[in-house]
C-alpha cells in the first residue's frame, strides 16, 4: 500500500512539473511574433520557423532558463521584432511616444482652432 502512494506521489509531482513547463511555454509562446506569418503568434503558427521556435523555447525551458532569458536570447538572435511587446529603449523611444505626443498636438492644435478671437468692441 505504501508503495502504490510513493509511485502516486511521484507520478503526481512528475506530472505537476510538466504541466508547469507546459504553461510557461505556452505563455511564453503567445508572447513571440512569428516572423513568417503576418499578425500571428508562435504559439498559433505551425511554419516551420514557428515549429523551430517552439522546440527552442521548450528546450531552454528544460535547461532551466526563465521567461526572461528566454526572451532575451530570442530577442539577440532574431531582433526585438519578435517579441510582441518589444522593450523601451533608446532606438524604441520615438516609437512608444510619438502616439501620445500626437495626441496632445492634437489636442492643442483644436483648442487654437475652436477658440476663435472675438472681432469687433
Amino acid at each position: 500500500m505504501k508503495n502504490i502512494i510513493k509511485a502516486l506521489i511521484l507520478f503526481l509531482l512528475i506530472f505537476s512539473q510538466s504541466y508547469g513547463d507546459e504553461n510557461l511555454s505556452n505563455q511564453i509562446l503567445k508572447n513571440l511574433r512569428c516572423l513568417v506569418c503576418q499578425g500571428q503568434t508562435v504559439h498559433d503558427s505551425n511554419s516551420d520557423f514557428a515549429l523551430t521556435i517552439k522546440s527552442v523555447v521548450k528546450d531552454k525551458i528544460k535547461e532551466g532558463n526563465n521567461e526572461r532569458e528566454i526572451y532575451t536570447f530570442l530577442s539577440e538572435k532574431y531582433g526585438d521584432w519578435i517579441l510582441l511587446n518589444p522593450p523601451l529603449k533608446k532606438s524604441s523611444f520615438l516609437l512608444w511616444f510619438l502616439p501620445y505626443l500626437l495626441f496632445f498636438l492634437g489636442i492643442i492644435f483644436l483648442f487654437f482652432l475652436i477658440k476663435k478671437p472675438k472681432i469687433g468692441p
